[in-house]
């Protein structure tokens, strides 16, 4: 599939822990696909100890890891046997990621918040974001991605530190990694939110604060 995916290479190919970590450690890596059932360490710790700067995604055989794998900042989660589609569409959009992180402005970051939208800076620009077009944020590494209609925002800021900005009546935090607009809501199940086309996962510890205080209540007080 990497022979079939324009512009990826393979650098290496481990069976273990150990040796992956003595290639990290002397190796640049970009893109780290990475099995959750491995001999010796379990792929989910394994993950917490990749470099800052190296995507991940997960290849697995097991469908009950997915939110768990968003915890350690996971951008995809491929379920075997992968088809070659959604095997490129995972390397699209870690490409695109790679593309905002290295165009981005260091000093990025909020700049101005009103009750109505904030100011953030990216990429050198200041860009006006009303909250009320948010879908969603994404929190990657020592950034975050604000997913607008058919725009994404990338600035350098944690995500614990944009959702103690942003209106907590309009905006839940749904896992480590992930922030939603709950008005943008589609629909939802126990293990993820629906958002037009977007499949966001819901962490376990937050699951029933989540449904408690944006699913359940919002319901009965309709």
């Amino acid at each position: 599939m990497v022979n079939e995916t324009k512009n990826l290479e393979s650098i290496g190919s481990f069976n273990g822990a150990d040796a992956t970590r003595e290639f990290l450690a002397n190796n640049a890596v970009d893109l780290i696909f990475l099995d959750i059932q491995m001999p010796g360490v379990n792929g989910i710790e394994f993950a917490r100890t990749i470099p800052k700067k190296t995507l991940l995604v997960f290849t697995t055989a097991f469908h009950e890891f997915a939110s768990e794998s968003y915890e350690v900042d996971a951008i995809d989660y491929l379920i075997k046997p992968i088809k070659l589609e959604r095997f490129q569409k995972s390397v699209a959009k870690a490409q695109t990621y790679c593309k905002l992180f290295h165009t981005d402005d260091t000093n990025s970051n909020i700049e101005n918040i009103t009750d109505d939208y904030i100011f953030v800076r990216a990429d050198r620009r200041m860009f006006k974001v009303y909250f009320s077009d948010i879908l969603f944020i994404e929190g990657l590494k020592d950034y975050v991605i604000i997913y607008i209609e058919n725009q994404k925002v990338v600035t350098l800021m944690n995500i614990k530190t944009i959702h103690d900005l942003l209106p907590k009546s309009l905006f839940a935090r749904v896992s480590k990694s992930y922030i939603i607009n709950v008005n943008k809501i589609n629909s939802v199940d126990n293990n993820t939110v629906y958002i037009e086309k977007n499949e966001i996962p819901i962490g376990n510890i937050y699951r029933d604060f989540f449904f408690n205080e944006f699913v359940t209540k919002k319901i009965l007080n309709k």
